[in-house]
């Protein structure tokens, strides 16, 4: 990788180095930085190593000045730990942010728009709306998860357990899992927004003997790619200043029940790529592994490889592993057939394989596709005033790469079915504007009402669910708010289904701790039944085996992150192994996490839970859906 900044194409814009007018940046000018590798070292008993939080100066593009952000070891983002199945880790995560400092983020809401009109989050600046005093005063006070790892509760990063500056977290990671990308983040409660936007972010890798069987591009040829949007505050004179800026729109000024407005999660204008807007990649015409991340708040990306005539280039991408490992086979992303857009939620996780060969001289871009226009093109009206994410530039290197891939990636894998003994659990997720829902979606815990006949309906909280088999059950809330009662204990050990069931016509990332899933189905639900005013079904939302929502073939591996669209249920069977404890599942858009849609659950031995006192085990042994 080339580390010569392309100081021809910055001067293009006519600014070179400095500040830069609004909108003016120059796409493709700064090389792409590959955080640097942190092997802890292996023995016969954990080994600790420091990972500490400092302040940092970050260039996020030539034509900007740097810009204050938080790291790991203050580097944005974090540096890339590599550790060997099986090798147990102790990290000690240090917060060394001075007491005092500045908080690194400033945060504005902004009035809605009209319908057509691009959303005020495409553009940079305050928009003459004043920084939130309350976030500017926020301390360094710092929690972190290691997403998708398999550890104790104690060692998760509980998000009350957050720790101010001088302290520091020790947690150990028996990292006893097939080879998989998990990545570490900010946890911190009420406003890991702010503090991943602040630069609390990193890779996170772990290698096994099946997946190095593979011989998969590895080296200089294997390179994390994590995505992140980002927003800038301008100066007096319209010019970026480089301020991290997190700007919301108010839907609702004041909702009526907690009096605080209601916002939309943070979207920005600029992709970052490991931290720097827009970069390029010098690469050879080869196979090249990329281990990529979405570390946006709430950004979905729809991304598209398309070549320097804005046409989609086919047959060169190859996924072969998501959240929780390899898949099982390869599966093409032609941007054409089934995979026209390779879709990323905020934390999903793809492993890619990129064919280069016969592309010397080439100029790839990956773009963010906007939903109104074709690749590459600015879509600012959905929210795509830049499409631009990163360049390839493809180099001749004289020597043949003979690589390809298998057939098979993963003879370990093993796919459930619904024939393997489980317990259900049904997860309602409501619509912004729910009666008692303080204007944002809320999760909603439910329980089967076994005799439905004394039940009330409609009422608040009580859920009429007709399935794909025309039989109509009936379920009542148990839980909504985070700091409610314990709501789920799980057997350790034990495989359950747990269903998604999204009344809104928002797209939630569903997030579950500790557990790897597989997905059984979605389908398509008629939800007009459900009442906001009455916070509960006035008839019953029903199945629509009408219109058949097929699962992706990149959704068949394991997963710890699952997309559930508007008006969709989405099945899914884990298996909570490896450690017990308290634990949470939650919306990984941040804003929507803040807000209260999270919930915590418990992982105890079987044979301590049949001492329980009856309460909290919950679920259900019937169908869901």
């Amino acid at each position: 990788m080339t580390d010569t900044i392309d100081e021809a194409a910055v001067h293009v814009a006519g600014t070179g180095e400095g500040t830069s007018a609004a909108g003016e940046l120059t796409p493709y000018v700064a090389p792409l930085p590959v955080p640097p590798l942190l092997r802890p070292a292996t023995g016969d008993v954990p080994h600790q190593t420091e990972i500490a939080l400092r302040p940092a100066w970050v260039r996020l593009h030539p034509q900007l000045p740097p810009t204050l952000m938080w790291g790991y070891d203050g580097q944005v983002p974090g540096p890339t730990v590599e550790v060997r199945r099986g090798q147990r880790v102790r990290i000690s995560w240090t917060n060394r942010v001075p007491r005092g400092s500045e908080y690194p983020v400033t945060a504005v809401e902004v009035p809605a728009r009209a319908p057509g009109v691009p959303p005020a989050t495409t553009e940079p600046g305050r928009g003459g709306a004043e920084p939130k005093a309350d976030v500017a005063a926020l301390p360094a006070w710092s929690v972190t998860h290691l997403h998708g790892a398999q550890t104790g509760g104690g060692n998760d990063g509980w998000a009350d357990n957050a720790v101010g500056s001088g302290d520091a977290q020790l947690a150990e990671y028996p990292n006893d899992h097939r080879a998989a990308h998990w990545w570490y983040h900010d946890h911190a409660m009420n406003i890991t927004r702010w503090n991943v936007h602040a630069g609390l972010y990193g890779s996170y890798l772990v290698r096994d003997d099946e997946e190095e069987a593979l011989r998969l591009p590895r080296g200089r040829r294997e390179i994390p790619l994590m995505l992140a949007d980002r927003n800038l505050d301008t100066d007096e004179d319209g010019r970026l200043d480089g301020r991290l800026l997190h700007k919301t729109v108010v839907v609702e000024e004041r909702d009526p029940e907690t009096g605080k407005p209601v916002t939309l999660p943070f979207t920005g204008p600029y992709t970052t790529v490991n931290g720097r807007i827009w970069p390029y990649a010098d690469v050879d015409d080869a196979w090249y592994r990329f281990r990529l991340v979405n570390a946006s708040n709430a950004r979905v990306y729809r991304l598209v490889l398309i070549d320097e005539d804005g046409e989609p280039v086919p047959g060169v991408v190859r996924q072969i592993g998501s959240d929780g490992g390899l898949l099982p086979r390869p599966v093409p992303v032609d941007f054409a057939g089934e995979l026209p857009v390779l879709s990323a939620a905020p934390a999903e996780r793809f492993d890619l394989l990129v064919d280069f060969r016969g592309l010397a001289g080439r100029r790839l871009r990956l773009v963010d596709q906007g939903r109104g226009q074709a690749p590459g093109v600015p879509d600012p009206v959905n929210d795509v005033p830049y499409p631009q994410v990163m360049e390839f530039r493809v180099r001749e290197s004289g020597e043949r790469d003979t690589f390809e891939p298998p057939d098979v990636l993963s003879g370990s894998f093993r796919r459930l079915t619904h024939a393997t003994p489980h317990r259900h659990r049904l997860v309602v997720l409501t619509p912004p504007g729910t009666t008692g829902g303080g204007g944002h979606p809320e999760i909603w815990e439910m329980a089967e009402v076994r005799d439905p006949i004394g039940v009330q309906v409609p009422a608040a909280g009580v859920i009429q669910v007709t399935g794909a088999d025309g039989t109509t059950r009936t379920y009542r809330r148990t839980a909504r708010t985070f700091d409610d009662g314990l709501g789920f204990t799980v057997a350790e050990g034990t495989h359950e289904q747990w269903s998604f069931l999204n009344l809104s016509r928002v797209l939630h990332p569903m997030h579950v701790h500790l557990a790897d899933f597989q997905l059984l189905g979605r389908e398509a639900y008629d939800v007009s039944g459900f009442d906001l005013s009455t916070g509960g079904t006035v008839t019953p939302v029903r199945s629509d085996p009408g219109t058949p929502v097929p699962l992706a073939p990149n959704e068949l591996g394991d997963k710890d992150v699952f997309q559930v669209p508007g008006e969709q249920m989405l099945r899914v069977l884990g298996r909570f192994d490896g450690a017990y404890g308290r634990f949470m599942y939650h919306c990984h858009l941040l804003e929507h996490e803040d807000m209260g849609m999270m919930r915590p659950f418990v992982v105890l031995p079987e044979e301590v839970l049949r001492f329980g006192h009856g309460a909290g085990h919950g679920g259900h042994e019937g169908h869901t859906g």
